[in-house]
């Protein structure tokens, strides 16, 4: 299979990019993983309930799961991975994904420093106990993702920063890191102590190939067995092979401007930077069965608000521009937008710079830099404006708009807004499912057009190609790639 990148990290307390995701849901589990219908079950919990008050969560494990090590997993390895993510030392992107755990987001954020009052508790060897500060519908949900899965701190103690390579990495999933040839190569075989029975496949090589044409002629020529992502000038002579699928995917694109910096400091111009857009255009240019859409939460999950946002609108653009005192772009800054280095990247970019500047008048610079260089730019200094992509990591709009919490790790805009949070807190409390939408819409007017701090473009859609020879791959509107189940012709 291919890898677009070199993983950034695999140490799930830390890894926040599709790249490392994809191949630690192949070496780690969670307590919980998905059905076919994207609904939570068991995985390395046998069961869990929850009290009738919604607020304590208790997991059973399963009696005889083992790590890769032959070491039984144990309550006490949730309890030391959750308390790492949360711990402000960790510096985890994703540690507020688990704010709804009592007492954690004073933990993260420095206030509490006592992490037994945690609302976590390894009651016992088999049984890991959560106590909420709220009710979360959604909160079945969280124990599949990856910042969840339990760890062992004993060898993170052992091998320090390189306890994620080959031959340190212990896991409890379907297979084992074998060999990390960097910037190379990915390399997983089967573990044969796997509660689930040992995979059909021996070993998973995942290469890095950063080039769309190139990963294509490796598949053709037989050295890929699938490849996700195709290059839009590929896509119309690929669709007829029998290699080519297609489907939904609940992943929005965007471009977000960091309010801090000027011009974008200013509401006026964002707002005309989203009326300049023609996304048909995009998403005619990417060929793929992309959805244009001015609003956030994707279509195919239940918040999907298609007229919420700023539409195409050259004379509202305009008369915002000259509103900010830019006047048919007069007077404009220098300004840099960036993006990381993909063929499609560079057309969208290279559209947008275009219609910029027809539309408004200015004349933008684009860069663009490596993946994992990018994901540190925007941790160290985030540009003024910038492209991202956010991919559903539990299918519930609580997933899309909580990334831009005062308090999301993953919120590089710089944009805090008070009555915001409060809406994605009181929506992810409520039980009536359209009384939670009606907040969620309120959300996302104020995310795209009343504050405007980011530019939703359009909703993915899935575009990879599957050998024949690949059997029991099954695809999802989440893009989660298992591959336990997996056999070849």
């Amino acid at each position: 299979m291919r890898i677009q990148s070199e993983p950034p990290t695999l140490d799930w307390s830390l890894a926040t990019d599709n790249v490392s995701i994809g191949i630690l849901h192949n070496i780690m589990e969670g307590l919980a993983g998905y059905d076919n219908k994207l609904q939570p079950k068991p995985a390395l919990a046998e069961k869990w309930s929850a009290s009738k008050d919604g607020l304590t969560y208790t997991y059973t494990l399963k009696k005889d799961v083992k790590w890769s090590d032959g070491t039984p997993l144990t309550a006490q390895h949730f309890w030391d991975s959750w308390e790492r993510a949360l711990n402000p030392k960790t510096a985890s992107e994703y540690a507020y994904f688990l704010f709804d755990v009592a007492g954690a987001k004073e933990y993260n954020e420095g206030k509490l420093t006592d992490s037994s009052k945690l609302g976590i508790k390894a009651v016992d060897a088999k049984t890991f106990q959560i106590t909420l500060n709220k009710r979360a519908s959604y909160f079945p949900t969280i124990p599949t993702f990856t910042v969840t899965y339990p760890i062992r701190k004993d060898l993170i103690e052992k091998f320090g920063k390189k306890w994620t390579e080959a031959g340190n990495l212990v896991t409890v999933g379907p297979f084992t890191l074998t060999e990390w040839r960097h910037d190379s190569r990915v390399t997983m075989s089967a573990n044969d102590k796997y509660y689930g029975g040992r995979p059909k496949l021996d070993t998973i090589n995942a290469y890095i190939v950063s080039e769309d044409t190139t990963a294509i002629n490796m598949f053709e020529s037989g050295k890929l067995h699938y490849v996700a992502r195709l290059p839009p000038v590929e896509i119309e002579r690929l669709r007829a092979s029998p290699a080519y699928r297609n489907g939904p995917f609940l992943r929005g694109y965007y471009y977000g401007f960091n309010i801090t910096k000027k011009p974008f400091d200013d509401v006026r111009v964002r707002r005309a930077f989203a009326h300049a857009i023609d996304r048909s255009q995009i998403t005619s240019l990417l060929k793929g069965g992309q959805i244009p859409t001015t609003s956030w939460v994707p279509k195919g999950m239940p918040g999907y608000e298609p007229k919420v946002g700023l539409d195409f609108d050259v004379a509202k653009a305009k008369k915002l521009m000259a509103e900010a005192g830019y006047p048919e772009g007069k007077g404009f800054p220098s300004v840099t937008f960036m993006f990381d280095t993909r063929d499609d990247h560079k057309m969208i970019a290279e559209r947008l710079q275009s219609m910029w500047k027809k539309n408004l008048g200015v004349d933008l610079k684009a860069q663009n830099e490596d993946w994992k260089v990018y994901l540190n730019r925007l941790k160290a200094d985030v540009p003024a404006m910038f492209r991202l992509g956010w991919g559903a990591d539990y299918p519930d709009p609580d997933n899309f708009l909580n990334l831009f919490t005062s308090s999301s790790g993953n919120n590089h805009t710089q944009w805090k807004n008070k009555e915001y949070d409060k809406l994605v807190e009181q929506a992810a409390g409520e039980s009536s499912m359209p009384k939670r939408l009606a907040l969620y819409k309120k959300a996302q007017v104020m995310l795209t057009e009343t504050d405007a701090v980011m530019i939703p473009l359009f909703i993915d859609a899935l575009n990879v190609l599957v050998s024949p020879t690949v059997k029991n791959l099954d695809l999802n509107a989440m893009d989660l790639l298992h591959l336990k189940s997996v056999q070849m012709n």
